[in-house]
């Protein structure tokens, strides 16, 4: 079942996906070559409970962290770790809060030290698939309108789109019906409703779609050992169009 949320809802979920925005801004400055993924979670974790939140993330269905960190192949789920950032990954930090009985989420790509160029094109592409998808949502549109979107754009780019995971609805649960499927046809699908608020994270790979899960039973990483990339934005179906809950304005936001 979809809960439409009302303008008094959708107020409140603007206060905590802001605070999840901030968190990517704060952050950027820490990812560089060296540092370990479980010091971003320990700085990430600190921000978000010096704010008054909780990060939704953390004993999540069991989930250990306070965020996800997915390096390279890592396609998403990734538990932050010892491991160290190296000149030339690439990561995703997923960032999701919990503030006044609601969640905020988002994520973005950041590129470890020098970026590579093949790395920069994925990365790009993925962003430019979110984007696109945003541009498209309005009530009367169709779910499908997005994941059409975001499959035409990484397939004619020569990139493909993980099918396993998906956006999802948003508000005082983390996961709330809709799914958002990143693949689609235009026209097809549940159609949009003022008060949906959803989430659009397209995840788009360097080679093919197949994915399997690591032994931490978390990690979800290529099977062909490609890198992967994804970014996502919290979002409400408004009167004329969409709010991105998870954008700042005036600030370096995706």
């Amino acid at each position: 079942m979809i809960h439409l949320k009302t303008d008094e809802e959708i107020e409140l979920m603007r206060k905590s996906a802001k605070l999840a925005a901030e968190v990517l801004i704060m952050i950027e400055p820490y990812v560089k070559p060296g540092v370990t993924t479980n010091r971003l979670d320990e700085i990430c974790h600190d921000f978000i409970v010096s704010n008054g939140a909780v990060p939704s993330p953390l004993n999540y269905r069991g989930f250990p962290k306070s965020i996800c960190s997915s390096i390279n192949e890592e396609i998403c789920h990734g538990i932050p770790s010892d491991r160290k950032l190296r000149n030339g990954d690439v990561v995703n930090l997923d960032i999701t809060t919990y503030l006044n009985g609601f969640h905020g989420d988002t994520s973005r790509m950041f590129h470890v030290g020098s970026a590579r160029k093949k790395m920069t094109k994925l990365v790009e592409t993925c962003k430019e698939a979110l984007q696109s998808a945003i541009k498209l949502v309005k009530p009367g549109a169709h779910l499908g309108d997005i994941g059409a979107t975001i499959q035409n754009i990484a397939e004619q780019r020569g990139f493909s789109v993980v099918r396993e995971f998906c956006g999802h609805g948003i508000g005082r649960s983390f996961h709330e019906d809709p799914q958002v499927l990143h693949v689609g046809t235009f026209g097809e699908g549940i159609e949009l409703k003022k008060g949906m608020v959803f989430t659009i994270e397209p995840m788009i790979n360097e080679g093919k779609p197949d994915l399997e899960i690591l032994s931490d039973k978390w990690t979800a990483v290529t099977k062909d050992g490609l890198a992967s990339a994804q970014f996502e934005h919290t979002l409400a179906v408004v009167d004329n169009g969409c709010e991105v809950l998870t954008r700042l304005n005036g600030q370096t936001v995706f």
